[in-house]
């Protein structure tokens, strides 16, 4: 293991921002991780776990420890009638491991091919696509806890998994996942009921066509970072009261909505933002990208202050034509290496 020191990040970050860390490591191992915090302690700095990063939005200068996630690995742990459950570690790329999954024809993550980002990244958002949440399939997330300062298994139960949610984002600074534990299916069970994959998948109803037609889609809607530098979807689709939507639809009948628990209805942030006359549209170096308008594209050399005239300028719009604040995705991290409130 080596710290390096005053290293630039932009090829690190999807969003592809000028970024230089005061120091750098690389984990492959859990010596390594026992090391690099060693070094952190004695050195008074804070830690930044970095995965894929892809859901990060970093400033020009940052005094702080980057520990760049690499542990790679997948162990078969158990296996019953139905399922298998196995140990992955954080560093491997993640839509790699769901190919790999369906190549082994173990189920269950196949909406979710193609998000970008590395394995120990899944559980802190619990990512989801297409009616389809990781945690649905995390048995449990092996970490170092820093506070207690030592290793321990985290049961998915106790992750407290919700949309775009989990005790890793409520509690940034204590938890460094190490490995995730999955336990996926022996037999298919789709989930197909959003309009396009549905359409998309015509009369070949297999988990292997299903991961297909994502990916497909995906592809014809989403930028390539190495092209478009992007976080993928930028803002979280809002989730409102039956009463708040029972307002707007009157108002916009039109609008895209999916009923959920709780007697609340998530909204489509896209249409939102293409309804407000921001798909397509930049503000300088940076804009919402044409063909999704969930999208928000670094189109030049970018910085962070750029970043964020442009997506509170949509926040704006939307705001004033639905009176819905739209809550973004990536995590905003100030020059100490620490979370900071979207709200400043």
């Amino acid at each position: 293991m080596k710290i390096q020191s005053q290293v630039q990040l932009k090829p690190f970050n999807t969003l592809s921002l000028d970024v230089i860390a005061s120091h750098y490591v690389q984990i492959q191992s859990v010596d390594d991780l026992v090391e690099a915090l060693n070094f952190d302690q004695s050195e008074h700095l804070n830690v930044l776990i970095l995965s894929g990063g892809s859901n990060m939005l970093l400033p020009k200068q940052m005094n702080a420890l980057v520990m760049h996630m690499d542990i790679q690995g997948i162990e078969y742990l158990a296996e019953d009638e139905t399922s298998k459950t196995l140990k992955v570690g954080a560093g491997q790329v993640w839509h790699d491991f769901v190919l790999w999954t369906t190549a082994q024809k173990l189920y269950g993550l196949q909406n979710l091919a193609l998000i970008p980002g590395l394995v120990g990244a899944s559980p802190v958002q619990n990512i989801g696509a297409y009616g389809v949440e990781a945690g649905e399939f995390i048995q449990s997330v092996e970490v170092y806890d820093r506070q207690l300062g030592q290793f321990s298994s985290i049961q998915a139960q106790d992750c407290e998994f919700s949309y775009r949610h989990s005790i890793f984002k409520d509690d940034p600074n204590r938890y460094v996942i190490t490995h995730v534990v999955f336990k996926l299916l022996k037999k298919a069970d789709l989930k197909i009921n959003y309009g396009d994959l549905k359409t998309a998948m015509g009369d070949e109803i297999t988990a292997e066509n299903l991961q297909k037609q994502v990916i497909h889609i995906r592809q014809s809607k989403l930028p390539d970072p190495k092209d478009f530098p992007n976080v993928g979807s930028f803002f979280k689709n809002p989730v409102i009261t039956q009463q708040d939507f029972a307002e707007l639809v009157i108002r916009f009948p039109n609008i895209p909505h999916y009923p959920q628990s709780n007697d609340r209805v998530k909204i489509a942030a896209g249409w939102l933002i293409d309804q407000s006359g921001w798909k397509g549209k930049r503000l300088e170096q940076v804009g919402m990208f044409d063909k999704q308008a969930l999208v928000l594209v670094n189109y030049a050399n970018a910085s962070l202050d750029d970043v964020q005239a442009t997506y509170r300028a949509v926040q704006h719009d939307v705001f004033n034509k639905f009176h819905i604040l739209l809550e973004p995705e990536p995590v905003l991290f100030n020059e100490s290496g620490l979370i900071q409130s979207h709200l400043g």
